[in-house]
């Protein structure tokens, strides 16, 4: 199969450069211990998540594809809506790209989504269908079918990749003698795209893929050579919510050329990495994205500037508190 190429990243970060907030690289210099760590945070984005990015590609393509016009923002002269499925960050993303190019969007999310998440996603305009677990897919199909619609993929789709690899177009840029990416592991979109990048411009940097114990498919799937499934029910035991997909057999290709290693962290370790990043760096992250500061807790980590991607900051204000108060 085709994969995403450094090429078709920096073509994202054109077309995406006037939708998205040029993450920042944190430093983080507190716990007294090489290597140096640096943070990126991802929370700050427009929809508290890393996923505007592919979002405004995959979308920013489709109207480019249409031939409309682009006035002041809004697309011209297309009426195509879009769909997607999506555990919560994804779905806010496509809502709010579609809403800034006018389109209307139909977005299928889990029952058990959190409430902040739908509530979001709704108020970008969005259409909300809420399903079963293990049926986004399904639903999102016949939904397709209803509204003749284009789906937006959260994670198997090559203009999402890219979209997402330019996080590391950015890491590159900013740190160009970075040792170490760690990188939230989920679908694999995130780590797919930013490993690609960072393979072509900084190629003596290591990959790791971080992820819950309780979602380790991909950990399991790369060890044994090919993707592995693990029951809806099993990942869905995970705090990181936003952490309980599978790859696909597209992010799965990228990752066994990407990723140089897995870790998996606990959920007591999650939690210990979201009360830091709020105690410390003053972030407010969600589980999913706090597993990377997690993954370099575990003290692991060779030698060498290291960078950690907070992937989002959408979380319950309950669990927050919950989380805070240890």
């Amino acid at each position: 199969m085709d994969l995403v190429t450094i090429d078709d990243i920096r073509a994202a970060a054109d077309r995406i450069r006037p939708h998205v907030v040029r993450t920042p690289l944190l430093a983080a210099p507190w716990g007294g211990r090489e290597p140096a760590l640096w943070l990126k945070p991802e929370s700050l984005q427009p929809i508290g998540a890393f996923k505007v990015r592919g979002a405004f590609n995959a979308i920013g393509a489709l109207v480019e594809e249409a031939g409309a016009g682009i006035d002041t923002g809004r697309a011209t002269g297309i009426d195509t809506a879009v769909v997607a499925y999506s555990s919560g960050n994804h779905a806010q993303a496509v809502a709010y790209a579609a809403a800034t190019f006018g389109l209307p969007a139909h977005i299928v999310m889990p029952e058990e989504t959190p409430a902040v998440k739908v509530a979001a996603t709704r108020g970008h305009g969005a259409r909300v269908v809420l399903c079963g677990a293990g049926r986004r897919e399904e639903v999102a199909a016949q939904v397709l079918e209803q509204t003749g619609g284009v789906l937006i993929a959260p994670f198997d789709d090559p203009l999402v990749i890219a979209g997402q690899g330019t996080v590391g177009l950015e890491i590159a840029a900013d740190l160009p003698g970075v040792a170490t990416v760690l990188v939230p592991v989920s679908g694999g979109g995130l780590a797919s795209g930013i490993g690609v990048a960072i393979r072509a411009l900084c190629p003596r940097a290591r990959i790791v893929g971080v992820e819950p114990e309780l979602a380790a498919d991909t950990a399991a799937g790369l060890a044994v050579g090919h993707r592995v499934d693990w029951p809806i029910e099993d990942r869905n035991r995970t705090i990181a919510d936003g952490l309980r997909s599978q790859p696909s057999a597209l992010t799965f290709a990228h990752l066994q050329r990407v990723v140089d290693e897995m870790i998996t962290v606990s959920e007591d370790e999650i939690r210990a990495a979201v009360r830091e990043l709020a105690e410390r760096a003053h972030l407010v992250a969600e589980p999913s994205g706090a597993v990377a500061l997690a993954g370099f807790r575990q003290g692991t980590t060779p030698p060498g500037p290291t960078v950690a991607v907070v992937s989002g900051g959408n979380i319950e204000p309950a669990l927050f508190r919950e989380i805070m108060a240890g």
